[in-house]
């Protein structure tokens, strides 16, 4: 069961931080709204809804930033919004005329096609969808920070702030393309952005300067062939044998062809044949394809489509490739790093501040750090004191510790004020 406040109070955390509020009205702000967080969170959760489809979710982000006194913006064309702050300009789509830059939040709506199998009074009560990547955590820690800033802004701290609640992070190539179409990303200097990690224990940040995930890219291979009889395979091309090979070779030879960078392809699915004794015509197979090499990414196509030549070709097979790319390794520019590094220094410690591994996942926020300069932190969700297993995300048991979503907000806002003073 994961842990979260009574009564307004904070419960400690291993390795607090032992100095005073970062910003007096922050925390004056989190004792107010430290629980209206969570139950916002715990609404997502148990309302899930899939790419594209998330309806309820932007009517929520944006009823909520509305009572706020902010005005919120939905994307011209598909689920998700915008929304601006101290910007000047007419809307989130249109760039202010004085072109100061603008630090954006960046957050992720959509949950997974899988089974929620928690038992918590906040389960998913939808069938087949279930929040276990954390993008409510994300949506409500990005609103978080919305409202804290707004109500800075009203004290009369300055700064220009936009915060895009993007949807479809789950599809491929990822909603953040919606978003950069819808004209987002004008007047944006830079991004900042937080994801769950239940590798990372509550009260922990892990940054990283460089690729913090891979590409991930998708392929379809159809092999195809005369067919004919099992007992005579030698008259004809055995294509179950072929596929073997693809499955094997193509692997081993694109690592080859792409080093030194690191490409590798995975195999996730084949079909061939539905009977004993006949050798198919058509064999199928599909895979994911995955780097942390910019570079190497651009090129990968073209590699897996020569290691597929050169295993197939030589068997008198012929084949087909259906090559979808999916998205770019996310690359953490230095400047916002940095300045998530001073937040998580000033909110969780030094000691907690750790370095992020590289993930062979893949995330949409790749497209935004490919326009502008941009980083996201890990942020720690998973308590150790719990007594149960650590999850992965993805996995029907996925939850998180719901005092990451204070620490989340205290981060994005510290680490967006630093930006803004860099920025300017």
């Amino acid at each position: 069961m994961p842990r979260s406040s009574e009564a307004g109070v904070a419960p400690a955390l291993p390795g607090e931080r032992l100095m005073g509020p970062v910003y007096p009205w922050l925390e004056h702000f989190l004792d107010a709204h430290r629980d209206e967080l969570i139950a916002f969170r715990r609404r997502l959760h148990a309302h899930p809804e899939v790419s594209w489809a998330e309806l309820e979710t932007t009517a929520a982000v944006i009823d909520r930033l509305a009572v706020a006194g902010l005005r919120p913006a939905p994307l011209p064309d598909s689920t998700g919004l915008a929304c601006d702050l101290g910007t000047g300009a007419p809307s989130p789509f249109v760039a202010a005329e004085d072109g100061q830059p603008i630090v954006a939040l960046r957050a992720d709506l959509d949950a997974l096609a899988m089974e929620d199998d928690k038992d918590v009074a906040y389960r998913s009560t939808r069938p087949g969808i279930a929040h276990a990547c954390g993008h409510d955590v994300h949506a409500t820690v990005v609103l978080g920070a919305a409202l804290a800033l707004a109500q800075a802004v009203d004290l009369g701290e300055a700064g220009r702030f936009r915060f895009v609640f993007e949807p479809a992070e789950e599809a491929l190539p990822g909603g953040a393309l919606e978003v950069i179409d819808s004209g987002a990303l004008r007047g944006v200097g830079s991004m900042l952005g937080v994801h769950c990690d239940p590798k990372i224990d509550v009260g922990q940040v892990a940054l990283r300067v460089g690729a913090i995930t891979s590409a991930a890219d998708m392929v379809r291979i159809t092999i195809l062939g005369p067919g004919g009889h099992t007992a005579r395979p030698e008259l004809t091309v055995n294509l179950l044998a072929v596929l073997g090979r693809v499955l094997t070779e193509v692997p081993e030879r694109v690592a080859k062809l792409a080093a030194p960078a690191e490409l590798s392809v995975v195999f996730g699915s084949t079909h061939g044949g539905d009977a004993p004794n006949v050798i198919p015509t058509q064999a199928t197979a599909t895979a994911t394809v995955r780097t942390p090499d910019v570079d190497c990414w651009e090129k990968a196509a073209g590699l897996v489509e020569q290691a597929i030549r050169d295993v197939v070709e030589p068997t008198g097979a012929t084949f087909e490739v259906a090559y979808r790319t999916g998205v770019p390794p996310s690359i953490n520019a230095l400047g916002p790093t940095d300045s998530l590094e001073l937040a998580a220094h000033a909110v969780v410690g030094e000691a907690c501040t750790v370095r992020a591994e590289h993930s062979r996942g893949g995330d949409s926020f790749a497209w935004y750090a490919r326009q502008v300069p941009a980083s996201y932190a890990r942020l720690g969700t998973f308590d150790p004191a719990s007594g149960v297993p650590r999850p992965d995300i993805h996995s029907s048991g996925f939850d998180v510790d719901e005092r990451s979503i204070e620490i989340g907000v205290r981060l994005l806002v510290t680490a967006a004020l630093a930006e803004r003073d860099r920025l300017a």
